[in-house]
């Protein structure tokens, strides 16, 4: 299932955002896309290998691979690079199934899990809900400005049309160590728990010192 989690990016983090994004320079979205993607997606990216692209790729991979949710949920082994994108007017990315693999020779990525963070606040357009198809289901997601949903790769999804506004979002894949979904989530349980338990119980206590090996033994067993 997919999970949102609130400000990833802090105060300091969107104030430093706000400075880069008109600093950026943009060119048509259709250069990241697969040949089918191609054909559905309406949208301009950012050239992050500008100086104000590189400060801004930077803060939001530190504030990623940092963040204690985002490590325990996805249990990351390998990041794709990050695509700043925005989406104005018109502009969407229609229903689309990410490729199974990203990048080449080392840097290749398989796509166990996508992310979308958000850093436009919901209000200032219209339209451009991330709309997420699992289990007969769709998940409606536009978050707020330092959010973060992550969702599985192997979803149909889309960015409706914009019809108001500009939407502008950073995206990336993960490659996490426990290929298994149903894992990952069993081991996400352990680690709230874990974290509930620190609050009444000692670090050493029988109690958490077996919780630890149990969730050292999973991702020992589970583990890529």
């Amino acid at each position: 299932m997919p999970i949102t989690i609130g400000n990833v990016l802090d105060e300091a983090d969107l104030a430093s955002v706000a400075e880069l994004l008109p600093q950026l320079m943009w060119a048509d979205g259709t250069k990241t896309a697969g040949a089918v993607a191609r054909e559905v997606k309406r949208n301009r990216q950012a050239d992050l290998s500008t100086r104000s692209g590189t400060r801004l790729r930077e803060l939001v991979q530190t504030a990623l691979r940092t963040h204690p949710v985002v490590l325990a949920f996805a249990r990351p082994a390998k990041w794709s690079p990050l695509i700043v994108s925005q989406t104005g007017e018109g502009g969407g990315y229609g229903t689309h199934i990410d490729n199974a693999f990203m990048g080449t020779g080392d840097s290749r990525v398989r796509t166990d899990l996508s992310f979308t963070l958000f850093l436009s606040e919901p209000d200032s357009y219209e339209g451009g809900e991330l709309n997420i198809d699992m289990a007969g289901m769709t998940h409606s997601v536009k978050g707020a400005r330092g959010d973060l949903v992550i969702y599985p790769s192997t979803t149909l999804h889309q960015v409706a049309e914009v019809t108001r506004g500009r939407r502008i979002v950073c995206v990336g894949w993960i490659q996490s160590l426990i290929r298994s979904g149903y894992q990952r989530e069993i081991l996400f349980d352990l680690d709230n728990l874990k974290a509930e338990l620190l609050v009444s119980h000692d670090k050493n206590s029988p109690e958490l010192l077996t919780l630890s090996k149990t969730l050292a033994n999973l991702t020992r067993m589970w583990g890529e």
